[in-house]
């Protein structure tokens, strides 16, 4: 299994738990599958009231998709197989809070997590990047799920500029997309206790709330994200050249890979 999944009964907080550190929290099909899982599940349990979601081993929150999945594509040119685009809670319909902590790196396909969380807490040391444009890809789903909670410059200095660039924590929390940081290592716990916080207050009020929230950019999301597919066929390099590309900037030796 590479979730965890631990239910403080008391509070009602779920903690959910990318276990990957190996590959950095790098999601294979297996982990999306599971990812998937885990979020229908919350649904019928009415013992969780919150979810904290985060990344094992402390290096990484999520380096997105693992460069060793193979996904296979069907024929036609106007479908793109994403298993990423239902990793999140919102994509299977859980509206239940849920708070993303962030240790180490967050980048690329992390983003399709970070975009679903009601608020993100972040280490001083974490960091957050979009390395598609590096490697000859279009960053579609990313920047449009990062574009709901940052500036629209600071979402394109990120997307734009690769991996030449990481974001601070310090620099995402001052531009929207992290609410707390933390000490280093004190992510989960700040996560948790804003939780209970929440799981503490009547269930029906909260996920109500929640999903007035998210109504609130729905229609933009959906317009942006039905652009998406088209734009990564015309825009990605073939498979070959995103390969190249990823060995001669010196990529070899990090999970991560986007689609």
């Amino acid at each position: 299994m590479a979730l965890r999944t631990e239910t403080d009964q008391e509070t009602g907080v779920a903690l959910l738990t990318l276990d990957r550190p190996g590959r950095l929290n790098a999601i294979d099909l297996a982990t999306a599958a599971e990812l998937t899982a885990a979020w229908r599940a919350f649904r019928f349990d009415d013992e969780v009231r919150a979810v904290v979601v985060t990344g094992a081993g402390g290096r990484a929150f999520c380096t997105g998709i693992d460069r060793g999945v193979d996904v296979p594509q069907p024929s036609s040119p106007y479908t793109i197989d994403d298993p990423l685009l239902t990793i999140g809670p919102k994509a299977n319909d859980l509206w239940k809070p849920v708070i993303a902590a962030v240790e180490g790196m967050a980048c690329g396909g992390a983003f399709y997590l970070l975009g679903e969380a009601e608020f993100v807490i972040a280490s001083e040391e974490a960091t957050f990047f979009d390395p598609h444009t590096t490697y000859g890809m279009v960053s579609a789903y990313e920047a449009i799920a990062m574009a709901q909670r940052m500036p629209f410059g600071e979402v394109a200095r990120m997307s734009l500029m690769g991996t030449a660039e990481r974001v601070t924590a310090r620099r995402a929390y001052e531009t929207g997309l992290v609410s707390e940081v933390t000490p280093p290592g004190g992510a989960v716990a700040a996560a948790l206790r804003a939780a209970a916080v929440i799981a503490s207050y009547p269930s029906a009020g909260v996920q109500g709330t929640v999903r007035a929230l998210w109504s609130a950019k729905e229609a933009a999301r959906a317009q942006a994200f039905a652009h998406a597919p088209h734009l990564i066929a015309l825009g990605n390099l073939a498979p070959e050249g995103q390969e190249e590309l990823f060995r001669g900037r010196g990529g070899g030796g990090d999970t991560f890979r986007l689609r």
